[in-house]
């Protein structure tokens, strides 16, 4: 019963998350300052360059011109990564260094002058043009680290939708939702950004090496009690899966990774009873929580055996209705486009790869560092809603 519960707690989490932050009477506003940060927009690139000269055409297009550019172009020709504005940096390390960490670390020794912020982007990503304004605003409240919404720039496949409605539903709960409810936003790998001081300590004090490093990061301000703010309008456009072998292979890499990191949910949550911090517990709930299709999958096995074994299913019944209630909630009020409506009927074959990433989990960090990526240009893929 207890497990049954544990494993369940997980189906009623999210909608209880979402009436608690509607309950809530909100206060993520801290006072206002006037502070102008100067970033340093850190691009990390491994072996492909194809995406570059868009993402740094969209940040150079940014309404907010304060920044300089660091492409930290890790084990890539670079030849043809040519720009007439001085503030494009490019970083050609002398030995290849295979890691987010050490890209971003790198980048940080070459720094051209003395940057209060930083933000990190995936050298496939495409940059809203309010993308550094709207960051602006959380900085300005005196939040030191900021996580944007990564919205998809592509739903050329039925695994690039089902994707983006994963997306979709983390970036509502584990962002959006848990930031309403006083807690902080977890962390994406991009489309983040910290206050220099903050992320270059982390970096001087924290070795991580594979896969993973957003989950050392978010617990490291987490274990501080800082709150990373979550902003609905800091948006980076994100390449999503479009084909089941890259599928595989990337789930492999983040099954891994909460395999590895999920036990910072213990120390968080009992520090946060400690110092009775509604920050703190609630997010080690967060990382305790298995990947989306590991707990449905359990799920569905407890509801099989209790049926078998003729007890009461009642729980199980109003937890998948709870779950189902929750995930279309979010598509609803995430503006989503109606290409992923039509794909969740495919959700059982996006979840069986996935049963196959779990399988070679083992393997995950002898798998290529980075993801390939389509040639997908510009023009193609911005659907500026906004």
């Amino acid at each position: 019963m207890v497990l049954q519960i544990g494993i369940g707690f997980n189906l009623f989490f999210p909608l209880v998350l979402l009436i608690f932050s509607k309950l809530r009477k909100k206060n993520n506003s801290k006072t206002d300052e006037d502070i102008s940060p100067d970033y340093a927009v850190i691009v990390t690139a491994y072996e492909e360059t194809n995406h570059i000269p868009y993402v740094v055409q969209s940040i150079l297009e940014q309404d907010y011109q304060k920044f300089i550019i660091y492409v930290v172009a890790d084990k890539c020709d670079t030849r043809n990564l040519i720009f007439d504005d001085s503030r494009v940096v490019i970083l050609r390390p002398d030995k290849t260094i295979g890691s987010n960490t050490g890209s971003h670390w790198y980048a940080v020794n070459h720094f051209k002058r003395n940057h209060t912020h930083l933000t990190i982007i995936d050298s496939d990503n495409i940059v809203h043009p309010h993308y550094l304004t709207s960051l602006n605003k959380y900085f300005n409240k005196g939040f030191k680290a900021v996580q944007g919404i990564r919205a998809a720039k592509n739903l050329n496949s039925t695994y690039a939708c089902l994707d983006a409605a994963r997306d979709i539903y983390y970036h509502f709960y584990d962002g959006e939702i848990l930031f309403n409810a006083g807690s902080s936003s977890t962390l994406s790998g991009s489309g983040m950004a910290f206050t220099c001081n903050l992320y270059q300590k982390f970096l001087s004090e924290n070795k991580v090496k594979g896969a993973g490093f957003d989950k050392v990061l978010q617990a490291y301000i987490i274990n501080q009690n800082l709150r990373i703010a979550f902003n609905v309008e800091a948006i980076v456009y994100d390449e999503k899966t479009t084909n089941s072998d890259q599928l595989v292979k990337q789930r492999s890499r983040w099954i891994n990774t909460w395999f590895k990191y999920f036990k910072f949910g213990f120390s968080i949550l009992f520090k946060g009873m400690k110092n009775l911090s509604i920050n703190q517990f609630i997010f080690g709930l967060v990382l305790l929580r298995p990947p989306l299709f590991i707990f449905l999958l359990l799920s569905v096995l407890c509801l099989i055996i209790n049926l078998t074994l003729g007890f009461s299913v009642i729980f199980w019944i109003l937890g998948f209705a709870c779950f189902i209630l929750g995930f279309f909630i979010a598509l609803l009020l995430s503006e989503t486009d109606k290409k992923i409506y039509q794909s969740l009927i495919n959700i059982p074959k996006f979840i069986f790869f996935q049963i196959l990433s779990l399988i070679k989990v083992r393997k995950a960090n002898k798998i290529s560092v980075a993801t390939k990526h389509e040639h997908i240009l510009k023009s193609e893929i911005i659907r500026d809603k906004h």
